[in-house]
């Protein structure tokens, strides 16, 4: 793993002796398994479009190479420029997931993409990690001793943050940037009693979208009585892991993939249940427990509020959104539409949760060397 000299004063040098490595060959190995899986799970879904066998394969390949050239990129800047980079990020991909409100294609009953020549952006995706930044900022400012209503600022863009999401409509991000929010809100040492109220308002909530918005009904029905509704990804995904049982079917050798439609991106984890079988799901989740549990570990002696907030925001964004996609192959979460995390094929996905973590990277480099008032790179810290 050595491959520069600690008396190296590069900026490389420095980078390579601060940053989590394991964290960085746990994302790698992510990474690599989305590549390897887009290239059995994709082919069929391509040819039915119309498109060369190939055609996703080629383009996941192209991501994961912005990506993880913006998770070491990301990774190197200080924590001051992190801060200035999500308080920058967070105004203009509101801006763009309002656009999408009034310039954006409508696809399957929502408008969330912004079409850009051969690449379709998705603003809320990129709004995840820049909103929980900015959040952590806010939140910071009472430990700082600045007198300025933290919690309620951090209340106001959220509340905004979710007023757009629900129009396009977008459910399922809304659920999972409030439940990073709680997290936040509740490290920064909300009372129980305003938790518990959170709580309740995000119950009501449910139920108001249940009520006012057909999707969301559609949806929730499908689940609780599968019935009353078309439920045809989720049945092909239980039967494509009953098919691969405890060792799967050996690689490209699955059958339900072929009409499965969201084989690629949404239901790719099933593919890994009929191909590789159950042992290789578990053995996945262990890797993304992993990265979970590294973030996580490096943060147990964090002294900087911005840091703390801003990375277990992160971290646990990532997790959750594991939980959620997983939870829908499954069958025991109704159907969101969230992507596995470096897995799932998708442009915009691997690059925003690649500055998500690149982000994290930055976040929790350590030197016990290096003078205390200073960053990791050499850069005055900053709360």
């Amino acid at each position: 793993m050595i491959a520069f000299s600690r008396n190296d004063n590069s900026l490389l040098s420095r980078w390579w002796w601060t940053v989590d490595r394991w964290m960085l060959v746990l994302i790698l190995a992510l990474t690599m398994v989305g590549v390897w899986l887009t290239l059995t799970a994709s082919p069929a879904v391509a040819e039915r479009l119309g498109l060369g066998s190939l055609h996703f394969v080629k383009k996941q390949t192209v991501f994961l190479t912005l990506g993880l050239g913006i998770v070491v990129g990301v990774s190197m800047l200080s924590t001051a420029t992190i801060r200035r980079f999500a308080i920058i990020g967070f105004p203009i991909s509101l801006a763009l997931l309002v656009l999408t409100l009034f310039i954006g294609p409508e696809i399957k009953g929502a408008t969330r993409w912004l079409p850009l020549g051969m690449f379709t952006l998705q603003p809320s995706e990129f709004l995840k990690p820049f909103f929980i930044v900015t959040t952590a900022w806010v939140l910071s400012a009472h430990f700082r001793g600045e007198q300025i209503p933290a919690k309620r600022v951090a209340t106001g863009l959220y509340l905004l943050v979710v007023v757009f999401l629900i129009m396009q409509p977008d459910f399922g991000q809304t659920i999972l940037i409030s439940a990073v929010w709680i997290s936040q809100m509740a490290l920064a040492g909300l009372p129980l009693m305003w938790l518990s109220l959170a709580g309740v308002v995000a119950i009501m909530g449910l139920g108001l979208g249940y009520a006012f918005l057909p999707h969301v009904a559609s949806r929730i029905d499908r689940f609780v009585n599968p019935a009353s509704g078309d439920t045809f990804q989720t049945d092909k995904a239980m039967q494509a892991f009953e098919a691969g049982g405890m060792l799967g079917k050996g690689p490209g050798e699955g059958a339900v993939k072929l009409n499965l439609p969201d084989a690629h991106t949404d239901y790719i984890f099933a593919v890994i249940g009929e191909e590789f079988g159950a042992v290789a799901c578990i053995m996945l989740l262990m890797l993304f427990a992993g990265v979970v549990m590294r973030g996580l570990s490096n943060l147990i002696e964090e002294e900087n509020p911005f840091r703390l907030l801003a990375a277990a925001g992160l971290i646990i964004q990532f997790g959750l959104q594991t939980l959620i996609n997983v939870g829908v192959n499954l069958a025991i979460l109704p159907s969101k539409g969230m992507t596995l995390p470096f897995v799932s094929y998708g442009g915009s996905s691997m690059l925003a949760l690649a500055i998500g973590m690149g982000m994290v990277l930055a976040l929790t480099r350590r030197n016990r060397f290096i003078q205390p008032d200073l960053d990791p790179l050499g850069w005055k810290a900053a709360e």
